[in-house]
């Protein structure tokens, strides 16, 4: 049975049939709602289940809130709200300043380090124990039957790394003035910096680029005991800072 024509409402035989939008069309009668353009199945475009040409197609409006004066007093009201907010921190903070802190890579290896001691909950983490003595009367290093002298021991981290040079302007709490800066009794290897370095604590020493470290003693896998032969100071140095002669 042949069904009827959604626009006129005759019988549309199979040779005129148009199949479109879920309804059957005579090819003449399957054009446009508003300009009465025939269209095909290439063309046209449908809008609840009506062809439309491209420039007589609805177009989609948006949702637009009412500037009602209930919507108005609302954002008054949260504006007001807004800057009584601010004020209160404006005046509670006022006269303190602000300090801001750089996340740089010198923070990030300390913060690193915090959070390692802090996960470890009863258990010691390994440490590197460094035993510094100091000249006796005799003239040579005179310390403990351990051979370590009691109050003068640094400990490092065996993950601590130095970073490459760069100029933050942070600077690490200065380790106490009693720590000493004589190098171990014995030779060691020797070598040479290839990056400047400035000593960040009391216990460690600074050289420049091309500078000749003696006695050199490996602490751990980040750090090394040294001489600067220039300048004669001794004490800690970072391992990735020297190269091996």
């Amino acid at each position: 049975m042949n069904p009827n024509c959604a626009r006129c409402g005759k019988i549309v035989y199979p040779t005129e049939k148009v199949n479109c939008l879920d309804k059957f069309w005579h090819k003449s009668c399957f054009h446009c709602e508003t300009c009465k353009m025939t269209l095909n199945m290439k063309n046209y475009k449908g809008y609840e289940k009506k062809p439309y040409c491209n420039a007589h197609y609805p177009k989609q409006s948006f949702t637009m809130v009412a500037d009602t004066p209930e919507n108005l007093r609302l954002k008054q009201q949260s504006e007001l709200q807004s800057q009584i907010r601010y004020k209160e921190e404006f005046e509670k903070n006022k006269g303190k300043g602000f300090s801001v802190v750089a996340d740089t890579p010198e923070l990030q290896r300390i913060k690193k380090t915090q959070d390692q001691i802090s996960n470890v909950s009863g258990s010691p983490s390994p440490r590197c124990d460094i035993a510094v003595t100091s000249p006796g009367p005799g003239g040579a290093g005179e310390g403990t039957a351990a051979g370590k002298q009691p109050g003068i021991t640094e400990s490092r981290n065996p993950g601590r790394e130095h970073p490459p040079p760069q100029s933050y302007g942070y600077k690490e709490p200065a380790a106490p003035a009693s720590t000493q800066r004589n190098a171990p009794a014995g030779g060691g290897k020797r070598f040479r910096a290839v990056y400047d370095y400035n000593a960040a604590d009391e216990d460690e020493v600074s050289f420049q680029d091309g500078d000749t470290i003696i006695n050199v003693q490996q602490i751990d896998d980040g750090w090394m005991y040294g001489t600067v032969e220039r300048t004669g100071d001794t004490g800690m140095l970072p391992a990735n800072y020297v190269e091996a002669i």
